[in-house]
């Protein structure tokens, strides 16, 4: 039974900030040393399109991962028009200095029948915006994609669009949607100061010139990156993607949320973004981000169940990063929250992401969703 046919009427205490008109509310807090810092706090329940409409596995069955065109423009807009916050997508800065939208490190095509990769950070932007389909209807050099164990897919989808720059989701986004920034370096690459000054200073840059009111989060994988995107402007929150130790790496910095929590004291970071498992393998880990003064949001393939949202919901997390962008927003629409004041009248029900509330949840659904996520953590 999913939870968006469940009849849900949780009740809650009335304890919550007022709503903003921004995605994200800044408070000043004075750390241990006595030094003041910026804690950052979400007025709801954050929700967010991964790679604006969802994610591209061109190997999956499942055709609603091949419909538009990910970090595309069109996949923006289209993610726009549910009611998210935020869209994810992923920036790198090409050879010649221009942040360009594309998660993946290497691009591929086909020359001649031969598959032949390029890495995006070693190209011209003209030659970046030459893959894929063009403005006047040609597709020269068709996209490919490598998966993680090597095989090569040709980048069909449904709707198809060009690749776009960052200066381009600035300026042909809907601006009603906030932007999730993830800045994106090679995990097989080891960067000097400079350099990634350097393609920092590149992405601010457009920021500063096209930023204007938009909500904006930085998020990395990279330490040392999201540390430096911290010292260099104090506009934008900026949050340590991890995977929880769901994946093991040499930097033993993003190896667990203990880490990562270290890190964001460390550095005066606003939050952490973890892999959903890491979360549900050790809840008690929420409560340690919440007492480090720190946000908490999440991301993964579970993040397309409703089930194991809502009990991310109950259990404190405060966004998530969905790719089936239309159902889990449809999903959410339909489950109510209840402040404890309007117990009394089933009229004044209230989405559970419209404001933030502490939530008193029964013991019929802690069971329920018990003993639906550790069958998901399996898979």
């Amino acid at each position: 039974m999913a939870l968006e046919t469940m009849a849900l009427s949780i009740s809650s205490s009335s304890s919550s900030s007022s709503s903003s008109s921004s995605a994200i509310l800044s408070l000043g807090i004075v750390d241990d040393d006595g030094k003041k810092q910026e804690a950052f706090v979400f007025p709801k329940f954050v929700l967010m399109g991964h790679r604006g409409f969802g994610m591209n596995m061109l190997q999956s069955p499942d055709e609603k991962m091949k419909f538009i065109k990910e970090n595309s423009l069109l996949s923006f807009n289209v993610a726009a028009d549910f009611p998210i916050d935020f869209i994810e997508f992923d920036v790198q800065v090409t050879r010649d200095g221009c942040p360009v939208i594309f998660h993946d490190i290497f691009m591929f095509t086909q020359e001649q029948g031969v598959i032949t990769g390029n890495r995006v950070t070693e190209m011209a932007l003209d030659e970046f915006l030459s893959y894929g389909p063009q403005k006047d209807g040609t597709n020269v050099k068709p996209m490919f994609r490598q998966t993680k164990n090597g095989r090569i897919f040709e980048w069909r989808v449904e709707k198809d669009d060009t690749l776009c720059t960052l200066e381009d989701a600035f300026l042909k986004v809907n601006q009603s949607v906030g932007f999730n920034i993830e800045l994106k370096f090679d995990d097989n690459t080891v960067y000097g100061l400079e350099e990634l000054r350097l393609t920092l200073d590149n992405i601010l840059k457009v920021l500063n010139d096209h930023a204007k009111n938009r909500p904006i989060i930085f998020s990395s994988f990279h330490p040392d990156a999201a540390r430096l995107i911290r010292n260099l402007q104090r506009s934008y929150p900026v949050f340590f993607l991890t995977n929880g130790g769901c994946e093991i790496y040499k930097d033993m910095r993003r190896n667990s949320l203990d880490e990562a929590i270290k890190l964001c004291k460390d550095s005066g970071l606003q939050g952490i973004v973890s892999e959903v498992k890491a979360i549900l393998r050790t809840p008690n880990a929420i409560t340690r981000v919440r007492d480090s003064r720190l946000s908490l949001l999440s991301y993964g393939q579970l993040n397309n169940v409703v089930e194991v949202i809502y009990l991310q919901y109950l259990m404190g997390v405060e966004g998530v990063i969905v790719d089936m962008v239309k159902d889990i927003s449809e999903a959410i629409a339909n489950i109510k929250v209840r402040n404890e004041e309007d117990c009394e009248d089933d009229d004044r029900q209230k989405m559970f992401g419209e404001t933030k509330k502490k939530v008193k949840n029964s013991k019929d659904e802690i069971n329920f969703l018990a003993k639906v996520v550790p069958k998901l953590l399996q898979q």
